[in-house]
Order: C-alpha cells, then structure tokens, then sequence
C-alpha cells in the first residue's frame, strides 16, 4: 500500500471529511465528481475497507474512515507546511489562529477572547468559523479548524475529539426594552410567551430541545406559528424592531443585556448545557491558537 498510494488519494479523503459530501470536495479540489469518487474507490480498495458511507444526505465516515482521517491529516498538512517553506522561504511567516464556533458563541465568549487576545497580539490573524455542532465536529477532525467551541455530542462522533469544559449556560428569553411584557412585576408565566410570535433556535440543537422544554412543563407544544433559526442577528434584530420573543443560549446576548438593548425576561428556564472546547485527540494545537483558547478559559471563569 505504501507504495501505490498517492498524495491525491489523501487530500481526496481529507477534502470529503471536511465538506461532508463528495461534491463539496469536488468543488473544493477543483474537480469532477466522478473524478473524487474514482480517487475514493481507488483508496478504499487500497485500504481493503469502506471508508466513506454515501446516501441522500451526504457522506459520513465509517469507524474505519475515522481512524484513517487523523493520519491522513497529519500527512497532508505536514506536507503543505514543506511546500509553503520552500516557496515562502525568507518570508516572515504571519500566526493564524483558526477556530469554529456555535453561531450562539461567536458572538459572545469568542467575541471577548478575540478581542482580549487582538490586545496583546495586533498583528496576528485570526479566522473565525460558524457552523452546526455536528460540522464543527468535522472540522475539528480534520484539521479545517485549530479548535471549536461547541458541545459535546454523542459518544460515537466525538471519536478522535476532546472536549473540555468551559462553562455550562442555560437558555435567555429577551424582548425589546418597551415590550409589554417587560414591564410585568415578578416572572412570566411560561404560557404568557404564547401571546406574541416568538423566534426559537433550529431543530436538532440542545436551545431547540431547552426551548421546548419551557412549554412542555406546562403541556403544551410550541405554536405553529414561529420563527425558527441559528441567526444571532436575525434574532436580535426581530427581537429589537417587533414585539417578537427570541428565546436563545444566553451567553448569546448577554452583551446586549448588559448594554441594555435587549431585556431579559424572569422566565423559569431548563438547566444549563455544557459548552466547551473542542480539540483532535492527541494534537496540540499551535502557539496562538492555544493563546485564544486561553482567552477562551479566562473569559469562562
């Protein structure tokens, strides 16, 4: 096998796991898809085992598929950091620093790392990705991302990531400064909400699940009539120009909170899930992606 594969076949592999689908690595390695699906099955029939599954909704990597990435990573990237020496030679070499991160995240404890860490380090450069938990999941695996603030997930996809804890956060339910609600003494009854159109995170999220808990205690099931997305300023912005309720991870607009743009209103709420950072097994990130993640655990305390 050392001796039949190539390097195509690698970045063919590594370009599937990160875009999740064999048309996503055919736009990203600038070719057909017949061609990554012909450098696949020359793969897979080199490693005498499936390592893509294919379906409807994508690809998605087997047990055997997982064990291989981390590996195939490591060469691809060790490769490229070779090549970009010889032909950037004498150049002075820029830090980068790439992290993902919940859409609900970016904008708040990232959002003060990044700006904690851009104090002390004015020239470095740092690229911020937002994506679902199960993408950034991927991300982390194979090597798209340094790190990903996320959640843990279910123990067969975290194969190959860690996780370490940052805090656990619990859900926020914010209107406007002038809604009526906000000038209710004491709390509001979970099924006072129902009276106005409310923005709630997508399906398949942990807020999504918080958020139907909130109603459930009560009974009832969340209106047909809503508004559904991963947006921090979709949400905001309906939050601020209507009398629209946008129940959300509250990390996600505590500066809004404290700034007091958006009010947050006295609703009993579902426990805290945990958030943390996510890493690849056995990989230690760089210098400066390790200088934010600190930033990172600081701002956490």
């Amino acid at each position: 096998m050392l001796e039949r594969i190539r390097l195509r076949h690698l970045r063919c592999f590594v370009a599937i796991a990160q875009q999740r689908s064999l048309a996503g690595a055919a736009k990203k390695l600038h070719l057909s898809q017949p061609a990554v699906s012909k450098t696949l099955a020359e793969l897979e029939t080199l490693a005498g085992c499936r390592l893509v599954e294919r379906d409807r909704s994508g690809a998605r990597l087997t047990p055997d598929g997982e064990r291989f990435l981390r590996y195939a990573t490591e060469v691809t990237h060790a490769l490229e950091a070779a090549s970009a020496a010889l032909v950037g030679a004498g150049t002075p070499e820029v830090p980068v620093a790439r992290a993902g991160a919940l859409p609900t995240v970016a904008g708040g404890p990232l959002a003060e790392a990044v700006a904690a860490l851009r104090a002390r380090r004015p020239y470095a450069r740092i690229e911020v990705t937002t994506d679902s938990n199960p993408d950034l999941l991927a991300a982390v695996k194979s090597g798209e991302v340094d790190f990903a603030v996320g959640r843990m997930a279910e123990p067969a996809t975290m194969q190959g990531v860690s996780f370490e804890l940052l805090y656990a956060e619990s859900l926020a339910v914010v209107v406007r400064p002038g809604h009526p609600l906000a000038s209710v003494d004491g709390g509001v009854p979970p099924l006072a909400l129902l009276a106005y159109p409310l923005v709630i995170p997508g399906t398949g999220t942990a807020p999504r699940h918080d958020a139907e808990g909130i109603f459930a205690a009560h009974g009832v099931s969340l209106p047909a009539g809503r508004t559904e997305t991963q947006s921090v300023p979709l949400g905001r912005s309906l939050a601020r120009v209507s009398d629209s309720i946008w129940i959300t991870s509250q990390r996600a607009v505590q500066l809004d909170i404290d700034s007091g743009v958006l009010h947050r209103l006295d609703v009993p709420v579902p426990g805290a899930e945990p958030v943390g950072l996510l890493t690849r097994s056995g990989d230690a990130p760089g210098e400066l992606a390790q200088a934010l993640m600190d930033a990172l655990r600081a701002g956490a305390q």
